[in-house]
């Protein structure tokens, strides 16, 4: 008979709000608000100007309006492109988006997860975290918002003009 490991107890997870400032450390982004959306499958961040990078096969460059509303600051950002997926939105257009992976930290924790780039101009937060991303860390009270603190976006991104 053959015995699984135990493994210690199980971290307990995080409750946060409908919206939540993260940080994304693979693209130097020390903070961008999300908006937390369990009816969608895979996380988006808004990203313009996407291309094949010079880094080789697979990667790509873009660039990343992290402040609300505002074209500046514009980071430029690279990273692998892991796959190509058909997204629908919430207002039923389907996209083929490209999905790179990145670490994501919210609330304590920092991990890995995937992510679209899609153009979220007319949306009012520049990412929006799913459903994959939340499993196993997060529960979700869509009544609160900040549970894991706020932000200064003048002092995140100091030469965003105004």
């Amino acid at each position: 008979m053959v015995r699984k490991a135990r493994r210690g107890p199980k971290p307990p997870k995080v409750i946060i709000g409908w919206q939540e400032w993260c940080a994304l450390p693979d693209l130097n982004l020390p903070g961008i608000l999300a908006k937390i959306d369990t009816g969608a499958k895979t996380s988006a961040l808004h990203a313009v100007d996407i291309r094949p990078s010079d880094k080789g096969d697979d990667w790509l460059d873009f660039k990343v309006h992290p402040v609300r509303r505002r074209r500046r600051p514009a980071i430029q950002c690279s990273a692998k492109c892991i796959d190509y997926r058909k997204i629908t939105s919430s207002n039923g257009e389907t996209e083929k988006r490209p999905v790179v992976e990145m670490q994501l930290a919210l609330g304590g924790h920092t991990f890995l997860t995937e992510v679209t780039l899609t153009n979220r101009d007319d949306m009012g937060l520049r990412m929006l975290i799913g459903r994959q991303s939340l499993k196993k860390r997060f529960i979700v009270d869509p009544s609160l918002s900040f549970c894991c603190g706020t932000e200064d976006e003048a002092e995140l991104y100091p030469r965003a003009s105004r």
